[in-house]
């Protein structure tokens, strides 16, 4: 029976390890209003509208490219009506819906709704109500909560007033409102378990999971494992208590959650690429270990139909990139631009923290709207020098200052063309220079 245990103890770690992480992300931005971290009770949107910099610390690997709104949507009582403005048709944006087991199970804005203005109705699993007149889009979920993320493009610090203004024109409801009628009673309430970090590292992980589980019917594929979960305590909506385990049991559990964190960790170390990480269930092939190793790299990462990243690790020659002693050049051929219908940029950051680095230009990032300020080549190339000291008066324009120790770097292409999704467009590798 202890081989039996630990295999599920491992498997519903393996399963519920980005959703306890997205739990914890949930009652730190619309539960505790006193974590730092706060932005918004449930069914509120936040705004952000600010330009990152090296002394903004609390985000790793930031995205200099848009500002962020965020809403965590409590879909219990009846859908939200999502409002969105007009966006100028030059501009990207998108709205990324996130469930509780980390599925981006749907998107809207440029990329798949267009720029126009328009209200999206977000649903629950339970809703069987009739769509009102006057709705662009039905969004299905299949957890009560969803995690809606809001991106819009930022060009630079002047264009922070036109950001905030869109952000502004970002709306949201319940349907009664929109309909008019009389506002439903709220959902029944519910106490949230205070998301203590150290408890999620021991057999409290499993509180925590089967406290999301009850807002997340069975889906079609998960009956199997959500039965096995039950084999050992782990139901929905009823606290897992450790306490009478027997001994071997318990010995058993913890060295199947041990077998699950190794397993997701030697995923993480052995990806190349996050692109197959992020996407819906049905992309995904409901792969429980790819959603937790993309929770483990990096939380509410984009699928790649909206965002395809190249991370820049080492040089051609499979060398750390340095930024002490060496220069490096990345080369884009004449016509050999990433090919993408809003926009690219890459990004430096430092390899330690995960930052934007200091640099006497304050310039961290370059990205195709800064294409006109900068050299080409005579058959139409580009060429981006990355080196701590500046290449001379007349290439900085293709500067992107790197610091005086170990760094990496991030290409990111928004509503990236087939050529990149199917792999025939690949991007040229940092190259060491004399």
């Amino acid at each position: 029976m202890t081989p039996l245990v630990s295999a599920i103890a491992k498997e519903a770690f393996i399963y519920g390890y980005p959703m306890v992480m997205n739990y914890g992300n949930m009652f730190a931005y619309a539960i505790a209003r006193a974590n730092p971290q706060y932005k918004a009770p449930f069914n509120e949107i936040a705004n952000e509208a600010k330009v990152f910099t090296p002394q903004n610390t609390t985000v790793t690997t930031p995205s200099l490219d848009n500002s962020y709104s965020t809403l965590w949507a409590d879909l219990r009582a009846q859908p939200l009506i999502l409002g969105v403005p007009t966006v100028e048709p030059h501009r990207y944006y998108s709205i990324m819906f996130v469930d509780l087991y980390t599925w981006n199970f749907a998107y809207a804005g440029t990329r798949t709704t267009g720029n126009g203005s328009g209200y999206f109705l977000l649903a629950g699993p339970a809703w069987d109500g009739v769509v009102p007149t006057g709705i662009t889009k039905v969004i299905r979920a299949e957890t009560d909560f969803v995690f809606v993320v809001y991106r819009t493009q930022l060009f630079d610090s002047a264009d922070l007033v036109n950001v905030k203004e869109i952000q502004s024109g970002f709306t949201v409801q319940p349907l009664s409102r929109y309909q008019g009628r009389a506002a439903l009673r709220p959902f029944f309430r519910v106490e949230f378990p205070p998301f203590i970090p150290e408890q999620a590292e021991s057999l409290a992980f499993f509180s925590y999971l089967a406290f999301v589980l009850q807002f997340c019917p069975v889906a079609p594929g998960d009956d199997a494992a959500r039965a096995r979960f039950a084999q050992i305590g782990i139901e929905p909506g009823k606290p897992f208590n450790p306490d009478p385990l027997a001994p071997d049991t318990r010995k058993a559990i913890v060295g199947g959650m041990e077998e699950g964190l190794g397993t997701i960790q030697a995923n993480v170390a052995a990806t190349k690429t996050v692109a197959d990480l992020f996407g819906t269930r049905e992309y995904m092939k409901n792969s429980y270990l790819n959603r937790a190793t993309g929770a483990m790299s990096g939380i509410y990462g984009n699928s790649k139909d909206e965002v395809f990243h190249f991370p820049f690790f080492k040089d051609s020659a499979g060398q750390a990139l340095d930024g002490t002693a060496n220069r490096y050049t990345i080369h884009f051929d004449s016509g050999q631009l990433p090919p993408v219908k809003a926009f690219w940029s890459v990004t430096l950051y430092d390899a330690k923290t995960k930052l934007l680095t200091i640099n006497p230009i304050n310039r961290y990032l370059i990205n195709s709207r800064m294409l006109p300020n900068m050299v080409l080549g005579a058959d139409g190339s580009l060429t981006i020098r990355i080196q701590k000291d500046s290449p001379g008066k007349s290439l900085e324009a293709n500067w992107l200052p790197a610091p005086d120790r170990l760094f990496f770097m991030q290409l990111r292409c928004y509503w990236p063309d087939p050529a990149i999704l199917g792999g025939k467009w690949v991007a040229p590798e940092p190259v060491r220079v004399s």
